[in-house]
């Protein structure tokens, strides 16, 4: 029975290997292209990528024809090297080690020796490419941006790096891949699909036909076209306005949670990051580490938001039932406690409640309505976490999970934190020893979306749809669930309409009478925030931002948008003036206060960013 045994597996392993073989060999002919290496080439037809418009349908970004030069190494025959490389304006020296290193990749697969010629330069190389064999020219598309703005929304291509091609087979050595803003994000809706051609070969590399009759063959497939979100007008104004500052603006449509404008400031144009002279701009702007045009500071620069802050700390005082809108505090230019440095304020009417408390931006009132919320819970460690938990639902702290290419989470902080900071137990903390959170400053730290986010969840009454940026895909409208459902904060809705009331104060009577817009009724709130950095080893206090975050219309919003201006000395002075018109361009399509608008186009702030390198002394506005 043992010997029959084995004579059955024997004859069924047998049986199997012979399957295997059969269906290898004369059923699955796909592999024969594989088997057949040395006698197939393999050539890639690219696709047209994806054009990007706004989206009010104007077109952003679409295609130009590029031409590449691609060589096989194994192919390759003697050549005038001298020739070749006057034709193509590259040193021999370079032209050797960019041919090392595709032979080190592949010597029987393609890559780019040189990218991206240009229409004279391919046509003249054309007529001779007859003489250089092993090179032929493989026609790609590059970008061809139709506005000079919007360079780190859009993003730019470049050539893929070998640890992608590694990790996704899509890519070979020499393809374009986005690799900053949509152009990054949205990278396989935007490049289509490769067409590919098998080409026959005989004993002598001569080309003699498709494989197979290009049973195998396919075509490329055109990337998606998509929309997104930005409205280009409002996106070269903003620009506009921030030029000679540092800083950025969020526009947020409340009712959709679509990004109207991203504006970070310095900026570039996006054309200097396409074709032969990508290499060099973008070294140049990469090693700019003073102005940073490459950092987007809309989403990654956080900032103490300072007296924006207080709205927030206003609801949560009210969502506690530690205060109500009738509850009035006084203030004597100041929040006086214990021993330490009082808490300064600016002169204006005392006591007051609430909604004058945010016309006119009470640093004392918002202090003790701060050490009351705090307070309320038995120890200092209950009330900070349930404080957080409250901002947590505004989507501070995090990552609010929107399609953005980069971003940070900013600082919200919590018991745990400050329990470190203060070696808890070993030493107690209290309430007045966070009491800058009250304010905005102290340990906050917020980027401008997430305050934009904040100001449109205001703006609706205690919820936000996730910030986003793609608005259609082909036409048809996105579909995502986490850009389609609300986030509902911890905050009852009634509790907002006060709030509301009092940064519509703010422009009505209180600190930004000045910036009103004729026809629009706006809520805002302006801020001013401290600004510290190290010069030569010490701790030095600049010149403070400018903050400021506004709504319009008041009941029925349609824009919400935080503006940060680094060094602008307060919130009404540049911050202020620069939302109160991007309200207006963005509702009106017009500009009537023009006042504004000349002054901002006609002020720089280049002088206050030179200050650290001059000595000249910094504006400390208390």
């Amino acid at each position: 029975m043992r010997k029959l045994l084995l004579y059955i597996i024997i004859f069924t392993t047998g049986l199997i290997f012979l399957a295997r073989l059969f269906y290898l060999q004369i059923m699955d002919d796909s592999l024969a292209v594989r088997s057949q290496d040395n006698a197939i080439e393999v050539v890639y037809d690219y696709p047209q990528r994806g054009y990007i418009s706004d989206r009010n349908g104007k077109l952003m970004v679409s295609n130009q024809p590029s031409y590449d030069v691609m060589a096989i190494p194994r192919n390759l025959k003697p050549f005038d090297t001298t020739e070749f490389c006057k034709i193509l304006s590259i040193e021999p020296e370079e032209l050797g080690r960019r041919l090392d290193k595709a032979k080190i990749y592949s010597p029987i697969l393609p890559s780019v020796i040189i990218p991206q010629l240009t229409k004279a330069e391919y046509a003249y190389l054309q007529e001779k490419m007859r003489k250089y064999e092993g090179f032929y020219i493989q026609k790609r598309s590059l970008r061809d941006y139709q506005v000079d703005h919007s360079a780190n929304v859009l993003g730019y291509i470049a050539q893929v790096n070998q640890k992608k091609v590694n990790e996704d087979p899509y890519y070979i050595s020499g393809d374009l891949i986005g690799r900053s803003g949509v152009e990054k994000v949205y990278e396989e809706l935007l490049r289509g699909e490769k067409g590919v051609k098998y080409i026959q070969k005989d004993r002598f590399n001569r080309d003699i036909g498709p494989y197979k009759d290009g049973i195998y063959d396919t075509l490329p497939t055109k990337g998606k076209d998509i929309s997104i979100t930005i409205d280009a007008e409002l996106q070269a104004y903003g620009e506009k306005l921030m030029k000679n500052k540092r800083g950025g603006i969020v526009a947020i449509e409340p009712e959709s949670g679509e990004i109207l404008s991203l504006v970070t400031a310095p900026t570039y144009d996006p054309a200097l990051l396409v074709g032969r002279k990508r290499s060099p701009n973008y070294t140049r702007l990469y090693y700019d580490s003073i102005a940073q045009p490459l950092y987007d500071r809309g989403l990654l620069a956080e900032y103490p938001p300072g007296s924006p802050f207080k709205t927030l700390t206003g609801l949560i005082a009210l969502q506690e039932g530690v205060i109500d809108t009738d509850d009035r505090f006084s203030c004597n230019n100041g929040y006086h406690y214990g021993a330490r440095r009082p808490l300064g304020c600016h002169s204006h009417p005392s006591p007051l409640n609430l909604v004058p408390g945010i016309a006119h931006s009470c640093n004392s009132y918002f202090a003790q309505v701060y050490r009351k919320t705090i307070e309320k819970y038995p120890t200092p460690q209950e009330g900070m976490d349930t404080w957080n938990k409250h901002l947590q639902s505004f989507g501070l702290g995090q990552f609010m999970g929107n399609d953005l290419s980069t971003g940070r989470p900013g600082k919200i902080p919590d018991a745990d934190y400050y329990n470190r900071i203060y070696n808890y137990p070993t030493y107690k903390w209290y309430s007045t020893a966070t009491i800058s959170n009250a304010i905005g400053q102290g340990e906050i730290l917020m980027t401008p979306i997430q305050l934009a986010n904040m100001t449109a969840t205001i703006a609706n009454r205690g919820w936000y749809y996730t910030p986003h940026i793609l608005k259609e895909i082909d036409g048809d409208p996105i579909k995502e669930e986490k850009f389609t459902v609300k986030n509902q904060t911890t905050i009852d809705r009634e509790h907002f309409d006060p709030v509301v009331e009092g940064m519509h104060e703010v422009y009505k009577n209180g600190t930004a009478r000045s910036l009103q817009i004729p026809g629009i009724e706006i809520a805002g709130k302006t801020g001013t925030a401290e600004n510290y950095t190290k010069i030569d080893g010490k701790r030095t206090q600049l010149t403070d931002h400018s903050i400021f975050v506004a709504f319009a219309p008041v009941d029925n919003p349609k824009i919400a948008i935080a503006v940060f201006v680094e060094n602008g000395y307060w919130g009404s002075r540049y911050a202020g003036r620069i939302a109160s018109l991007m309200v207006e361009k963005y509702i009106k399509k017009e500009i009537t206060r023009t006042d504004m608008e000349d002054w901002i186009l006609n002020h720089s702030l280049e002088e206050e960013y030179a200050k650290p390198l001059s000595g000249e002394p910094f504006i400390i506005n208390r």
